[in-house]
């Protein structure tokens, strides 16, 4: 399999929206969720790319400078076709009732399944960079694993939910 770098850049779409958001020159920012995850999901069970029901961009911003909804709004001028999902990692431990975060990695290490905690941007010199706080070797082996920082229920919740055997019915689930 190709590694996630080239994947994301044989990809047009998911390089038209990393462009989108390095424009807006956002603070440790990244994009992040089902956007890396669903693309190798994709790629190890040879599928064409699913479509993104949204893109999940979040960054940090300590001193609350820049609005969401205001970046949301940037971006759907950009990009109107694309559901932009904002979030600033600084103040979500809130909503979450976790420690404060340090960054938006540290952040992600919060999120229910480690394989959905991967960001991508990219930066300056137009370079690709990944955050995954787990690594990327379970996602790349197509695994679902429960991140013991939250209630194995939530876990579970959303692999229903979601319905991500039935999309992607390779995937094994490491509890």
């Amino acid at each position: 399999m190709k590694s996630i770098e080239a994947m994301l850049r044989h990809d047009k779409q998911r390089m038209r929206l990393l462009q989108a958001v390095q424009a807006l020159q956002l603070p440790d920012c990244f994009i992040a969720a089902g956007f890396v995850r669903n693309m190798v999901w994709d790629a190890l069970h040879d599928y064409p790319p699913t479509p993104l029901n949204d893109v999940d961009v979040i960054y940090y911003d300590k001193q609350q400078h820049l609005a969401p909804e205001n970046i949301e709004k940037k971006l759907a001028n950009t990009l109107p076709d694309v559901n932009w999902q904002v979030k600033n990692q600084a103040v979500m431990h809130h909503r979450n009732q976790d420690p404060a975060y340090q960054n938006s990695t540290d952040a992600m290490r919060y999120w229910p399944e480690k394989e959905t905690a991967v960001g991508v941007r990219l930066n300056d010199n137009h370079h690709l960079e990944l955050a995954a706080p787990f690594g990327v070797q379970s996602l790349l082996e197509g695994k679902l694993t429960h991140n013991p920082l939250r209630s194995k229920e939530v876990f579970r919740q959303r692999i229903a939910s979601k319905q991500w055997l039935e999309k992607w019915p390779k995937l094994q689930i490491i509890n």
